[in-house]
C-alpha cells in the first residue's frame, strides 16, 4: 500500500498548506523534514512534540480537514445538503449523483490520506511502546490521544466503505497485502481504542478543545454506540458528557464555532496549516465572498433550505446567501480568508448539541417518551422553536422523525452527519426510491482501484 512511502518515520513538522479556494488539486511534496523514530521518543518533550504533529495532519489531511475531499464536504453531497455550482467538476458530482466509479480522484484522496493517518498513529504507538525515556503519566496521556484518533479515523473509514483493512502495526509486508477486515471486527477495534483512551486520559485540558480528553472519547464512544444501536450505552455516556459543565450549549449560535467553544468537545486548530493563514478549510471552502464568487464550488441544497421552519434562527445565523449566484451556503463559519493571529475560529468536530441529540435517540428507543422529548426540546429551544408536548402522545416514528430532523438542521456539513443518519436508519429508501440513477449498493463508497491495483487481495464494494 502507498504507506511504503513513509515506512518507519513519523511527521512532526509540516509544510505549508495549499488554498482550497480553487478546484484544482495541486501535487503536495513530502514534508520538509521529518525526525527517525528513536529521535522522536528519545525524550518526553520530543514525544509530545510528536503528538502535536499528529494533531497538525489532522488539520493538513484530506479526510479530516474541511477541504473539497473531505468527510465533510464530500458526505454532503452524498447525503444531498450541498450540491455542485460548477458542473464540470465531475468528481465531486459523482458523489452528489450517486454515481462514484473507482477511479474517482476525490474518493482516492479520502481513501489514502484516512490510512495515512492511521498509519501515523500505529507507527506513534510503537515508538511510544518500546521508549524506556518516558514516564508512565506521559505515556499514559500520548497513548489515549493516539488511540483516540486511530478509532476516529477507522469510525470514518468503516462507515463510508463497509469492510475495510484493519492496520494496527506499521510492518510493510503484513499491511500491503491485507485483506478486508469485518465492519463488526472494525467496530470492536475502535470500541477497544476508545474504551482505552477513557482509561488513559484525565478528564480536563482546561479551556483547549483541541486536545483530546476523557469526555472527548466518551463522547465518541456514545456515537458508536448510538450507531450499532446499543441505546442504553449510548445513554449514558451521553449523559456523562452533558454533565460535565465544561460544556455548554451555547444561546448564541455565532459562538459556536470560535475558537475553544464551549460548546466544543474537540476541535481542529488551522494551526497545522503551518503558514500565515489561519482560517478554517470550510470557511474557505464553503463561504461564498462577493467579490470571489466566481470561486464558488458548491452551494446548500434548495431542499434543505425549503424545509426550515421561519422562526428557526440556525436559519439566519448558519445560512447566507450570495445574489450574484442565486445560492445559499454555509456560514457557521464567518471567516473566508485571514492571517489573524491567533486563529478566531477551530473546525469542529465533536461538540454537545450532538450528545443531546444522541441521547434524545437512545432515550427513545428505550420507549422514555418524557426523556427524549426533554433533550429534543433543549435543542429546539436552542433553536427559537416552540417546544413538543407530550400530552398528544407522540408516536415513536414521528418522534424519531423529529430527531432525525434536527439533527439534520444542527449538524450540516458537519462531517456528513446527514449521510450517515440516512444510511443507518434507513431513510434513504424513502429518499431516493424514485431516483433513477439510485442502487442499494451506492450507500457504500467504492474501494479506489489505484489501491486495489497496489493490493490484489483488497475486493471491490457490490456495484461497482
Amino acid at each position: 500500500m502507498f504507506i511504503k512511502k513513509i515506512i518507519k518515520q513519523i511527521i512532526v513538522v509540516f509544510i505549508a498548506s495549499i488554498s482550497i479556494a480553487c478546484e484544482d488539486f495541486v501535487e503536495v511534496d513530502a514534508p520538509d523534514y521529518k525526525i527517525i523514530r528513536d529521535d522522536v521518543f528519545s525524550s518526553e518533550e520530543t514525544a509530545k512534540s510528536a503528538m502535536t504533529g499528529i494533531y497538525n495532519e489532522l488539520f493538513r489531511t484530506s479526510f479530516s480537514n474541511g477541504s473539497p475531499y473531505s468527510v465533510t464536504v464530500l458526505g454532503a453531497l452524498s447525503g444531498n445538503l450541498l450540491k455542485n455550482i460548477r458542473e464540470t467538476n465531475l468528481t465531486r458530482m459523482e458523489f452528489h449523483q450517486h454515481q462514484i466509479t473507482s477511479e474517482n480522484t476525490s474518493n482516492l484522496f479520502l481513501w489514502t490520506s484516512a490510512y495515512n493517518m492511521v498509519y501515523i498513529t500505529n507507527a506513534f504507538l510503537e515508538g511510544l511502546q518500546s521508549s524506556e525515556n518516558i514516564g508512565s503519566e506521559v505515556k499514559n496521556q500520548l497513548e489515549g490521544e493516539a488511540r483516540f484518533i486511530r478509532a476516529f479515523t477507522y469510525f470514518n473509514l468503516v462507515n463510508l466503505y463497509g469492510d475495510v483493512p484493519l492496520i494496527l502495526t506499521t510492518n510493510y509486508k503484513e499491511n500491503e497485502l491485507a485483506f478486508r477486515t469485518h465492519a463488526e471486527d472494525i467496530y470492536t477495534q475502535i470500541t477497544l481504542d476508545l474504551e482505552e483512551t477513557i482509561e488513559l486520559l484525565p478528564g480536563e485540558n482546561g479551556n483547549m478543545r483541541t486536545k483530546v480528553n476523557k469526555y472527548t472519547a466518551i463522547a465518541m464512544l456514545a456515537r458508536v454506540h448510538l450507531y450499532n444501536q446499543q441505546w442504553q450505552m449510548a445513554e449514558e455516556l451521553s449523559s456523562q458528557v452533558i454533565s460535565n459543565n465544561s460544556y455548554v450549549l451555547l444561546e448564541e449560535l455565532n459562538d459556536v464555532f470560535l475558537a475553544n467553544s464551549q460548546e466544543a468537545i474537540w476541535q481542529i486548530s488551522p494551526a497545522g496549516r503551518g503558514a500565515a493563514t489561519t482560517h478554517t478549510n470550510e470557511g474557505n471552502y464553503f463561504i461564498i465572498d462577493p467579490v470571489f464568487s466566481f470561486l464558488a464550488s458548491v452551494q446548500l441544497d434548495e431542499n434543505f433550505i425549503e424545509n426550515f421552519n421561519e422562526d428557526d434562527i440556525r436559519f439566519s445565523n448558519w445560512i447566507s446567501y450570495n445574489e450574484s449566484l442565486n445560492a445559499y451556503f454555509p456560514y457557521k463559519y464567518k471567516i473566508w480568508n485571514s492571517n489573524e493571529q491567533p486563529s478566531t475560529e477551530y473546525s469542529m468536530v465533536l461538540r454537545l448539541a450532538e450528545q443531546f441529540l444522541i441521547r434524545a435517540e437512545a432515550r427513545l428507543m428505550q420507549d422514555n417518551f418524557t426523556g427524549a422529548i426533554e433533550d429534543i426540546n433543549t435543542i429546539r429551544h436552542r433553536a427559537g422553536l416552540a417546544p413538543l408536548s407530550n400530552t398528544n402522545n407522540l408516536e415513536t416514528e414521528v418522534l424519531l422523525d423529529e430527531i432525525m430532523e434536527q439533527r439534520s438542521k444542527e449538524l450540516f456539513t458537519e462531517w456528513g452527519h446527514k449521510w450517515l443518519d440516512l444510511k443507518r436508519t434507513g431513510r434513504y429508501e424513502i429518499l431516493w426510491q424514485n431516483d433513477p440513477l439510485w442502487e442499494n449498493t451506492d450507500l457504500l463508497y467504492p474501494i479506489p482501484a489505484e489501491e486495489r491495483m497496489k493490493n490484489p487481495n483488497l475486493t471491490q464494494n457490490p456495484g461497482y
